[in-house]
């Protein structure tokens, strides 16, 4: 069996897309983690199913490279929404997609036909612990001290339709991500596992990010990571609310503004290239 897909990344965070208005697809668990590996497979972050859906302009569903499915994806979404549009699928400048996280809605800045950015709203960043979830009491997780393997951290808890740790400090490349994120993600008191995004503060509403995924690894950017951060910068005083956040990944630069109602993330999506794989 043949499938068609297009390997597509925002910042660096690279998924393969398949299109599953035309084409179905069996065990995507499986699916993502044969054709995600760099080596033996197409290589990626793992795999975006587009399909049709009840509610929205069209449903996304995600699954990461080690087989579990995400929530939520910020890159993705936009990529999708490129998929979308420059395929004729979903021809709307202003899109919806269905996804774990509820549906979100989309604006697209078109030039000769494709798209070049997205802005998405990515709703309201929930703080409340028992929502992320953490298992730290208290009515939110702002700058708490969390202590593994003998070392303590500050950290911010948020989702932003999924579990994310936000810790703020020195240049993030001077951390040994996989080490200090495998720590974090590893704590009993994330009881479905967490992001964990190390941040340092470069300047006034612009912060430096690397990001330890869940299920994934370290990865060149993260959308919903990104968001969780500036939000994290704004309840911690370190970044203004309503103001546009700039926040460096290790793949590209997004876009992020909190508001009181919700969280706008803009970012570009690229296409890498299309093709056929046989299963």
């Amino acid at each position: 069996m043949k499938l068609s897909f297009a390997k597509m990344h925002g910042c660096g965070n690279d998924y393969i897309y398949f299109d599953c208005f035309h084409q179905k697809i069996e065990d995507p668990a499986g699916l993502s983690r044969n054709l995600s590996r760099q080596h033996f497979g197409i290589g990626g972050d793992g795999i975006i199913l587009i399909g049709p859906s009840d509610t929205a302009d069209a449903q996304m569903r995600i699954f990461n490279k080690d087989g579990s499915e995400g929530k939520m994806c910020g890159n993705g979404i936009r990529c999708t929404a490129k998929f979308l549009y420059d395929t004729g699928l979903v021809p709307k400048e202003t899109m919806t997609i269905d996804t774990l996280s509820g549906i979100k809605t989309l604006r697209l800045s078109v030039k000769d036909g494709k798209t070049e950015l997205v802005t998405v709203d990515m709703g309201p960043a929930e703080f409340r612990p028992e929502k992320i979830p953490v298992l730290i009491p208290g009515s939110e997780v702002i700058g708490s001290l969390l202590e593994v393997g003998g070392k303590e951290r500050r950290i911010t808890c948020v989702s932003m339709g999924n579990p994310h740790c936000v810790i703020f400090g020195d240049d993030p490349d001077t951390i040994d991500l996989e080490r200090e994120g495998t720590a974090v993600a590893a704590s009993p008191i994330f009881p479905e596992g967490v992001n964990v995004e190390f941040i340092h503060l470069a300047g006034r509403n612009t912060l430096k990010m690397r990001v330890w995924e869940r299920g994934s690894g370290e990865t060149l950017a993260c959308g919903t990571g990104a968001c969780a951060a500036a939000c994290a910068a704004v309840r911690n005083g370190l970044c203004e609310k309503g103001e546009e956040i700039l926040v460096h990944l290790t793949g590209g630069d997004l876009r992020i503004r909190m508001t009181d109602e919700t969280v706008w993330m803009t970012g570009g999506a690229t296409l890498v290239f299309t093709g056929e794989v046989e299963i």
